[in-house]
């Protein structure tokens, strides 16, 4: 499970701000927070609202670009740039990210500060009684070389120094068949956010979404049950596989048919005569269906996009319900629909509004000062109680 994350001068970003799901032994337990494998309490989601520009697709980003650069930044081009863009007011200085999670029944913490021409320092910890590294990796410009330094990781010192630039050192000796890092690199996150930002509707995304569920049966049925139960005039998603329009004789593509009743008898219909909201449910959940599957991380920028804010409660207890996430998978999502708040407790709420040096900044909202248990945080909000509102 993911306990946190850090970062800075990224993006809209230039200081240091840290999404944190811990949470205390003071709060109320309820099925939205879960004890993780080293005993600590954590939540199993996290709501990030704030005005349109603020920054909330920005403070996703760390996550989706963390897990791409552990896991594979060993198909990164020699000489490549490392995807990442410092705060325009600071393009000299480098960018900072870390993250706590725990796997393998232990709590590791990573470490990286780089700019978009390489890395500048490297680390991974284990904690036992207190953390200790299992390699520290630090760039000299004076020697022009790395020096690496390793305890129980596993790679050649040979091949340590060999690491380019621009590849994580666990992505790099992934590729050399270290058991460590190969279970780390495959931490993967589920996510519709790239370096651009949210990645945008439409039929390849639709057409992906069909190949996933083609692949996996059972996640395919879920996803038939709930969209019939949603109210959405489905009694379930048909995938059939057709040729592709392509040069490649033999290629095939899965199409999803919307399957509707009518009179006693069953119409389908090409998705693309679907409604936005309904291909956006169907896209949505070949995402959230993998985490919940895997126990992993679920990164996703407007939540809601095209759906309707009735729709949000359901979703989201998907997360929350035993039974539908019996291995405590994770979401950590943006929203606009703010009656999100209603549903959520405030240490699992993330604001984040950006200043007159358009410099964002993010807090936890049960960091507010005078913040109640008992307040209407939705009332509040819309109030302009906490900020992170537009100033129209």
């Amino acid at each position: 499970m993911l306990h946190s994350y850090a970062f800075s001068n990224f993006q809209s970003f230039r200081n240091r701000v840290e999404v944190d799901l811990m949470l205390s032994r003071k709060v109320v337990p309820t099925h939205w927070m879960a004890e993780s494998s080293t005993g600590e309490r954590v939540s199993k989601l996290m709501a990030v609202v704030g005005p349109n520009g603020s920054g909330k697709t920005a403070l996703l980003k760390p996550m989706a670009f963390l897990s791409w650069f552990v896991g594979q930044s060993f198909q990164n081009q020699p000489g490549a740039g490392i995807p990442l863009t410092p705060h325009f007011a600071a393009p000299g200085e480098p960018s900072g990210f870390e993250c706590m999670l725990d796997f393998d029944g232990m709590l590791w913490r990573y470490v990286l500060r780089c700019t978009p021409e390489r890395v500048l320092h490297e680390a991974l910890y284990r904690k036992r009684e207190r953390f200790g590294y299992v390699f520290v990796r630090d760039w000299d410009a004076a020697a022009n070389a790395y020096v690496v330094k390793q305890q129980d990781f596993g790679l050649a010192a040979s091949e340590a120094r060999k690491v380019r630039p621009n590849v994580s050192l666990v992505s790099w000796a992934a590729q050399f068949g270290v058991p460590l890092a190969m279970r780390a690199a495959a931490l993967g996150v589920i996510t519709n956010v790239n370096v651009l930002g949210r990645m945008p509707m439409g039929d390849q995304v639709v057409l992906s979404a069909a190949q996933h569920f083609s692949a996996y049966p059972d996640q395919h049925e879920r996803m038939n049950r709930l969209l019939s139960a949603w109210d959405l005039g489905l009694s379930g998603v048909e995938l059939l596989e057709m040729p592709a329009n392509s040069q490649e004789p033999g290629q095939k593509i899965w199409m999803p048919f919307g399957k509707h009743r009518s009179r006693e008898a069953e119409y389908s219909l090409p998705f693309a005569f679907e409604s936005s909201g309904t291909q956006g449910a169907f896209v949505l959940l070949s995402r959230l269906l993998q985490a919940l599957e895997m126990g992993g991380l679920a990164v996703i920028d407007e939540f809601e996009n095209d759906l309707h804010p009735h729709m949000l409660e359901p979703i989201l207890d998907l997360f929350a319900n035993p039974d539908t996430n019996p291995r405590n998978a994770q979401l950590i999502f943006t929203c606009h629909a703010i009656e999100v708040l209603n549903l959520v407790n405030k240490s699992q709420v993330m604001l984040v509004q950006k200043d007159e040096n358009c410099e964002s900044s993010a807090c936890r909202l049960d960091a507010v000062a005078g913040i109640r248990s008992d307040d209407n945080y939705y009332a509040k909000y819309m109030a302009g109680a906490y900020g992170a509102i537009p100033n129209l």
